[in-house]
């Protein structure tokens, strides 16, 4: 063997030894120390406990799943945990429920799905800016009454929403906005939550050495916020973009109250006047209707998910 090969085979041997190396290091790099690491009884009721959390919360969607292939005298009188009918007769199965469901919503269901992610959507949109904006100026800037502002807003948080559907009704009705989806859309733009978890977030995130470079360099007030500031927010917006999202899509006594045209209604109300029909018995309809329902819900969070992680564990930690 040459000197040549013999130098070549010992830098692979070496680079392949540091690489292992890398490895074992990063594998233990966030390992507690040994008198802080949970025993083997605890790791395994911890491994217990979170696999009955994830059937708790996985099993209302399994169960939704096959009872919205099922007939009405299948849902009473079939297995509840599988489906009524063979894999192979599934597609039709679904075809019937899907056409049950769009004949009692009379045509109108996809209209209910697209109402609510518009409602969700720009309520979310419009509601994560206006948090992110006060939450910034009460965090950062110092003007008379602030601590009483901050006081009314944080004490909304504690009145509950049946509180406010007479004045709210009475106002959109004196503005004739009522039957309209601003009466729905702005109501949900508020968040007292938003509010404070984009106070928190810029507290602890936007430092105030960055500020003051920016105003040394001559950027306006709008430019800094809307060209640093909302970068830097990013993670708490996605957080209160999604509950306010999750939030609207999910309100049923706003929409109940404000709107009366089926033309208007979200998919919660649509539902909802389905099932209150005298007439109406197909349960495994309405599922289908329910199931594709909260479909844009979920592809949201598992889009979000990281981001909206990172804006949960806003504040946490103070630097």
């Amino acid at each position: 063997m040459s000197t040549v090969e013999a130098i070549d085979k010992e830098s692979r041997a070496a680079a392949r030894a540091r690489k292992k190396a890398d490895k074992i290091r990063d594998k233990h790099a966030n390992d507690l120390p040994r008198s802080m690491q949970p025993s083997a009884l605890v790791k395994t009721i911890t491994i217990v406990v979170l696999v009955f959390a994830l059937i708790y919360f996985l099993f209302p969607i399994y169960w939704a799943i096959i009872a919205s292939t099922k007939t009405p005298s299948q849902m009473t009188g079939s297995n509840g945990l599988w489906f009524a009918v063979g894999l192979s007769d599934l597609p039709a199965a679904i075809a019937k429920n899907y056409g049950t469901l769009i004949g009692w919503t009379r045509g109108q269901f996809w209209r209910w799905v697209l109402n609510s992610l518009i409602y969700s959507g720009v309520s979310a949109l419009v509601g994560t800016l206006v948090a992110v904006m006060a939450g910034y100026a009460t965090a950062k800037f110092n003007f008379k009454g602030k601590n009483l502002a901050i006081g009314v807003i944080m004490g909304c948080m504690l009145m509950p929403a049946a509180l406010l559907t007479i004045p709210q009704y009475s106002i959109f009705h004196a503005m004739h906005l009522t039957n309209t989806m601003l009466s729905i859309i702005i109501p949900c733009c508020v968040s007292p939550f938003g509010f404070f978890l984009g106070r928190v977030y810029a507290q602890t995130s936007v430092p105030n050495e960055l500020l003051e470079a920016a105003r040394i360099d001559g950027a306006s007030e709008a430019r800094i916020f809307f060209t640093i500031v909302l970068r830097i927010l990013a993670p708490a917006m996605v957080t209160i973009f999604l509950f306010l999202f999750v939030a609207t899509w999910n309100n049923f006594l706003l929409p109940l109250m404000m709107v009366s045209s089926d033309t208007l209604k979200p998919v919660t109300l649509g539902l909802y006047g389905m099932v209150s029909l005298a007439t109406f018995t197909d349960r495994g309809a309405l599922m289908m209707g329910a199931l594709l329902g909260v479909l844009p819900v979920i592809v949201l969070f598992l889009g979000l998910q990281r981001y909206w992680q990172a804006g949960l564990a806003a504040g946490a930690v103070k630097g």
